[in-house]
């Protein structure tokens, strides 16, 4: 399997795949490269309908620049490798982050949000962080603040007094009650609408199907995520066929 970065005649071919509606996964083989490289390059890049190798390559080329000119790190012991390979597990964080950008998050907060779900205690300090991501404290702290917004992390001190943000089973969970809260609130305000605009028009009759439509989303998620709660909390059964 051939390693280093992409060439930009394999950029080429990726873009060619994405225009013949390929799959990560098979324009990976056709290359010879993993699956994640692909997802990786395509959603840094604009995503597979904005795709342009050229500036793609262009872009790679100036993150290599800037790598070179940076100041070396101190050795990242957050990232709690346990014999795992470092390279596989960075490639994997970036990749995990850059599908969450395409998702909506800035690209910050998914290297945030990327960074606590693939550390084995699932907690950092904002230190650790802006040291992992190589960006400000600054930058941290504004992330925090959203994805604690989201409910998607939970602040909390350790036995030195830090301040620490986690992400555990019991915020995950949270954080799909409060998606289910929030369609809540939507439907009540389309509600509120509908006496407002009148009772018969056209406008009314749009809002409250709306508010009937989210009001089933949050009622059905809420309810789906109670049933599928003690998935949170089981352990992986790592058993296979022939086992004791």
């Amino acid at each position: 399997m051939p390693g280093g970065r992409l060439t930009q005649q394999e950029r080429q071919r990726i873009a060619l795949g994405l225009a013949d509606g390929l799959a990560y996964a098979e324009i990976g083989r056709s290359l010879d490269r993993p699956t994640s490289t692909v997802t990786r390059e395509v959603m840094r890049n604009g995503g597979p309908t904005a795709y342009r190798p050229d500036l793609a390559h262009r872009a790679a080329e100036q993150r290599a620049r800037s790598r070179k000119k940076a100041r070396p790190r101190d050795p990242d012991t957050s990232r709690q490798t346990r014999g795992r390979d470092a390279g596989a597990v960075r490639e994997y964080e970036e990749t995990f982050a850059t599908v969450l950008m395409a998702q909506g998050l800035p690209k910050i907060t998914a290297g945030v949000l990327a960074a606590l779900y693939t550390t084995d205690t699932g907690s950092l300090t904002a230190a650790e962080l802006a040291g992992r991501l190589d960006v400000s404290p600054a930058s941290i702290s504004k992330a925090i603040t959203f994805l604690e917004g989201q409910g998607l992390v939970r602040r909390e001190r350790d036995e030195r007094r830090r301040e620490r943000y986690v992400v555990d089973d019991d915020v995950m969970y949270q954080s799909v009650m409060a998606s289910a809260q929030g369609s809540f609130q939507l439907a009540e305000m389309a509600r509120q609408g509908v006496g407002v605009l009148g009772t018969g028009t056209p406008a009314a009759a749009r809002l409250e199907n709306i508010a009937r439509f989210v009001q089933f989303i949050g009622e059905s998620i809420a309810r789906a995520a109670d049933q599928a709660r003690e998935i949170l909390h089981a352990k992986p059964d790592t058993t296979t066929d022939g086992d004791g």
